[in-house]
């Protein structure tokens, strides 16, 4: 019974904020319970050159799941695929921020994402923006989700770090 309570905390919570997001293509992965892309509540996202995008994403653990990794793919005219590599950052299992790894079937996880949006995304392009979590050892997918972006200009955070969160 606690369980399901400390559940319904978490989706009011998360509920709270949320950006639309459509489902995935290459999967038939529902999607997950929440996406949210910080400072963004309309697509297409704006996501500041130069800093980090922070993406969280509330799902549900579809088996038992000892490692994840995450894949991000920029989406270019709709057919144009361009891998986008996290490097650190594609360890799932090293942003979940209510858990650890291994994880169990049917457990709710918060996962947190941080994407650096690199200068070769000039300012004013748009994309689709797909992330997908993956299982690794049965290398399938967890959860996926896609969002319409725009790379906009850097915002000056005023004291000397570009590296901040998507305003």
């Amino acid at each position: 019974m606690l369980r399901f309570v400390l559940l319904l905390c978490v989706v009011a919570l998360v509920n709270g904020q949320s950006t639309p997001v459509k489902q995935c293509i290459a999967n038939s992965r529902p999607l997950p319970i929440n996406a949210y892309i910080e400072g963004c509540t309309q697509t297409p996202c704006n996501l500041p050159q130069l800093q980090d995008a922070v993406i969280n994403i509330t799902f549900k653990a579809p088996e038992n799941i000892n490692r994840m990794r995450t894949l991000a793919t920029a989406y270019f005219s709709g057919i144009l695929a361009i891998p986008y590599n996290l490097h650190e950052n594609a360890e799932t299992c090293n942003f979940l921020t209510n858990t650890n790894c291994p994880v169990k079937k049917d457990d709710t996880i918060q996962y947190a994402l941080k994407i650096y949006i690199q200068p070769i995304f000039p300012v004013g392009i748009e994309t689709t923006l797909e992330v997908e979590i993956n299982d690794v050892d049965r290398n399938s997918s967890v959860a996926c989700v896609r969002v319409p972006v725009r790379i906009v200009a850097p915002v000056n955070s005023g004291d000397g770090d570009n590296n901040v969160n998507i305003a």
